[in-house]
């Protein structure tokens, strides 16, 4: 199934020809009607060919509905980075002109790569009847960040004049993944959260006795500095330390196009919380809520780096924004980790879980300690 919608998916590129070169189908209502019709259209094709042998899981239909979508944004960069053509300039001006912005661009490489991706993954999954909450839990987590900031970013930056008819399509793409999301955390999980003599010899060892966790509560540290100093750059503070970081390192965060901005914002508020969350599930044993957090996150955060980094990088975005030569490398290593530092800490609970789990009583235990449980007999006696 999974190869089929890979190749339907295509069809995505005689849609966007016929729409370049029809100019009726160019006026900002009609392209959203279009997008509105195909999206349906897509739908019930989907829902009649499996009808003989229907999926378990209707998130199958959104999937397959989204690798459809994966093909136009996919399009969409190219065709603003020169690579195509003949496809996407109507939609560049009665449709959605801020995904000609540097982040745009770069939100949908990765939609059109990583996403598409994860579709056909989580595709072949359900055709097998096999579980995909891990992959899935990291696509909620990538696309509810992704539409989140795109969101907030055109409304409140220099496009927020500009919205079109097109644009309430997003919404559509926001609300999916909340749904999968809240879909995910709520089914059972595919390992189990008690553990025996292994989770207590590994939640009886201290900290500087875990070198790796040391080292993943050292980088959560440095990821939270990170993240309040670029919220407060985000938030004007007038604080000399603000000033130069933005001037010195990062300028491209006051981009005017908004994205940049609203993207520190969300780690800032959203973010930062949970970075303190896994610090403290690092440190305190027995946190279940590890496993499926850390990967709804990790997703998320590659994301948004993603487009981050590359729009701070790209030709569009204006040379007084992009990062000053030399800073560099010192501002793409700082990124780079802090994209990492989630994805390091998701792969640490999903390696070696014992830390994290709920311990069993072995029999004969009370759950006292050995000096009450005597104390408590005798007393009995």
């Amino acid at each position: 199934m999974e190869t089929f919608v890979f190749l339907f998916s295509f069809t995505a590129l005689g849609v966007l020809y016929a729409m370049n070169v029809t100019p009726e189908f160019q006026e900002p209502y009609v392209i959203l009607e279009i997008g509105v019709a195909v999206l349906v259209v897509v739908f019930l094709f989907y829902f009649l060919i499996t009808r003989g042998n229907p999926p378990k899981d209707l998130l199958f239909f959104v999937f397959a509905e989204f690798c459809f979508t994966c093909v136009i944004d996919l399009v969409s960069a190219l065709e603003y980075d020169g690579i195509i053509s003949g496809f996407m300039e109507f939609y560049q001006k009665t449709g959605e002109p801020y995904l000609g912005t540097s982040y745009a661009i770069m939100m949908c490489y990765w939609d059109g790569v990583a996403h598409f991706i994860m579709y056909l993954m989580m595709i072949s999954r359900i055709t097998d009847r096999k579980a995909y909450r891990t992959v899935g839990l990291f696509w909620a987590g990538s696309l509810c960040a992704n539409m989140s900031v795109f969101i907030s970013g055109i409304v409140s930056g220099k496009y927020g004049s500009e919205i079109r008819p097109a644009f309430w399509l997003n919404f559509l793409f926001l609300l999916m993944p909340i749904w999968g999301a809240v879909s995910l955390f709520t089914r059972p999980r595919d390992r189990p959260l008690i553990g025996g003599y292994n989770a207590q010899q590994a939640q009886s060892m201290k900290l500087i006795w875990r070198p790796q966790d040391l080292l993943l509560v050292v980088l959560l540290l440095a990821a939270i500095a990170f993240t309040i100093l670029r919220g407060l750059v985000a938030l004007d503070a007038p604080l000399e330390f603000c000033s130069i970081y933005l001037r010195q390192y990062e300028p491209y965060l006051k981009d005017p196009v908004g994205f940049p901005r609203v993207m520190m914002l969300h780690q800032f508020f959203y973010g930062l919380p949970l970075l303190g969350a896994f610090l403290y599930g690092l440190l305190k044993p027995g946190c279940t809520w590890m496993s499926d957090l850390t990967i709804f996150f990790a997703g998320a955060m590659i994301q948004c780096q993603w487009a981050h980094i590359g729009g701070s990088l790209h030709a569009r975005t204006a040379a007084p924004f992009r990062i000053p030569s030399d800073a560099l490398c010192l501002v793409l290593t700082a990124n780079v980790l802090y994209a990492l530092t989630p994805v390091l800490v998701a792969l640490r609970v999903r390696s070696n879980p014992y830390f994290f789990l709920k311990i069993a009583p072995f029999p004969g235990q009370t759950g006292l300690p050995n000096s009450e449980e005597k104390d408590t007999k005798y007393k009995e006696k």
